[in-house]
């Protein structure tokens, strides 16, 4: 009960800040948001209906979706969320008389940075805010289309629409600040603190494994695989490192064996010993297990 008070709590932080960033920087420059509140939006500025009243009664057809062919704590977590998102929508509309900021760009920027935030924080609470992610879950679960796909289409439809309704020049900005939106909902679920999971394949996998040891400090795993070619055993090792240490790991491997083979990539999320638990030396931690 505490987890899901809790829970709660961050979606209306999140339904919250998403709604100052319309009123506060959409509005102005008449940009648009995506889904349901999108076309509530449009709809704000063609007739001045309240946009959340208006897309909490949109909403209620896929509710009943939801309830119908969705489990129940999906339902349960849309409703919350979708309810909350309307009132703060409507309850923050009062904002837009003290926000003045004539720069569009500027506009896009923090609106996006803190629609971003908003948006980070209700998918951290695991809720939804309804509208299309009801219809992008049902899409996924019996036609196998993708929730994102089901999003994007659904926007490019509000976007046409807006064109002819409101013109060009709001839905372009809009698109800026869809990406702006979209970088900052992935950095703040993320973090700012990047790590990168590293994959080499080398004849020298023991002397490369030590030296990221002794001098990276970071833990290593010893993968067995075989070279589809000449069918040769081969160790790969698997690594992870902060982007700090990204370059010494480099240095390191071209140093060791300039022939090996290396791919980089991004590691979000991750768990265990040096990045969520504290980083004991190596040697220490091997003095500890014995």
């Amino acid at each position: 009960m505490k987890k899901n008070i809790i829970r709660y709590c961050i979606t209306a932080l999140g339904c919250l800040l998403m709604a100052l960033s319309i009123n506060a920087f959409f509005v102005q420059h008449h940009f648009l948001s995506g889904g349901i509140s999108g076309v509530s939006i449009i709809l704000y500025y063609l007739t001045g209906w309240p946009p959340g009243i208006t897309s909490l009664i949109f909403n209620i057809p896929l509710f009943y979706i939801a309830w119908k062919y969705m489990s129940r704590q999906f339902f349960i977590d849309s409703v919350i969320g979708t309810v909350l998102f309307s009132l703060a929508l409507d309850g923050t509309a009062f904002v837009q008389a003290y926000v003045n900021i004539p720069d569009k760009l500027l506009c896009c920027m923090a609106g996006g940075a803190l629609g971003g935030l908003g948006g980070a924080l209700v998918y951290r609470s695991e809720a939804s805010t309804g509208g299309v992610d009801i219809l992008g879950f049902l899409t996924k679960k019996y036609y196998n289309i993708s929730v994102s796909t089901t999003n994007f289409l659904f926007d490019c439809c509000v976007m046409l629409a807006a064109v002819v309704f409101l013109g060009l020049t709001p839905v372009l900005y809009s698109l800026v600040l869809f990406f702006i939106t979209f970088k900052a909902t992935n950095l703040f679920m993320v973090g700012f603190d990047y790590k990168k999971q590293v994959i080499i394949v080398s004849t020298h996998a023991e002397e490369i494994s030590r030296r990221i040891m002794d001098e990276v400090n970071r833990g290593v795993t010893i993968l067995h695989g075989e070279g589809g070619y000449t069918r040769r055993p081969l160790q790969v090792i698997l690594v992870v490192v902060k982007l700090t240490q990204l370059a010494h790991l480099e240095t390191i491997i071209k140093e060791v064996d300039p022939m090996a083979f290396v791919t980089i990539q991004d590691a979000n999320n991750v768990f265990g010993r040096g990045f969520t638990q504290p980083n004991l030396d190596l040697e220490e931690e091997r003095r500890l297990r014995k």
